[in-house]
């Protein structure tokens, strides 16, 4: 297994990253699905289509309707997304433990900034991190590279192997090696998508056995 540089700033996707929105995103995009007259999506499409920003994602999924289901699903997803969101096993305690060595944390999120700002407020975990990008913050989303520099505007750090890019999906791991970061993928499943994360890891525990593991040197 690869073992990562100590990381000087650690970027972090939200969905499905450390907090667990699948069943609020699915329920919203059926929801949507019905509205519009199509058929729903089963957990799995949701999983596999679902990783763009709705602005990337709605117009080739609803064409020029698109604006329309924009509409109904964040009414929809304003409706539940703060009760069902459920932190991921492993994700507050590596938060605290990555925010107590003192190493840049920040998101950066493919979910609306506002309702991302809103969730982790909800969580409490907003005193953790430097900077909380979502989608529309910047003139283009991920795997754009916009959203990565407003998220270290200030820092001081550069993009480089030092700067670990974590997150769950195919996506995360193109931007983060198109960054120049170290690509990190949380995702328990296998995963043949084309770009290749420099680690692979299950979930929130493996990412801190491995945060452990740089910080010490590899021992």
């Amino acid at each position: 297994m690869t073992r990562l540089p100590k990381p000087r700033a650690i970027l972090l996707d939200w969905d499905n990253t450390l907090v667990d929105t699948w069943p609020c995103i699915g329920k919203a995009a059926n929801i949507t699905f019905e509205a519009m007259g199509r058929a729903p999506w089963s957990e799995a499409e949701i999983r596999e289509r679902v990783a763009g920003s709705l602005r990337d994602t709605f117009p080739k999924i609803y064409g020029e309707q698109w604006e329309e289901a924009r509409q109904i699903y964040y009414k929809a997803f304003e409706q539940v997304h703060l009760e069902m969101l459920r932190a991921l096993p492993g994700a507050a305690e590596l938060l605290a433990m990555v925010h107590s060595r003192g190493v840049y944390l920040a998101i950066v999120s493919n979910k609306t900034g506002k309702y991302l700002r809103l969730e982790v407020n909800h969580m409490g975990w907003a005193p953790l991190f430097s900077k909380l990008v979502g989608a529309q913050d910047a003139p283009r989303d991920k795997p754009a590279l916009e959203p990565v520099h407003m998220s270290l505007k200030g820092s001081g750090i550069d993009l480089g192997p030092d700067v670990w890019f974590v997150g769950d999906a195919g996506i995360d791991v193109e931007c983060g090696l198109a960054a120049g970061c170290s690509a990190v993928l949380v995702q328990a499943s296998t995963y043949d998508g084309a770009h290749k994360p420099h680690l692979h890891v299950r979930d929130c525990a493996a990412v801190i056995e491995e945060f452990e593991k740089s910080w010490n040197g590899g021992i």
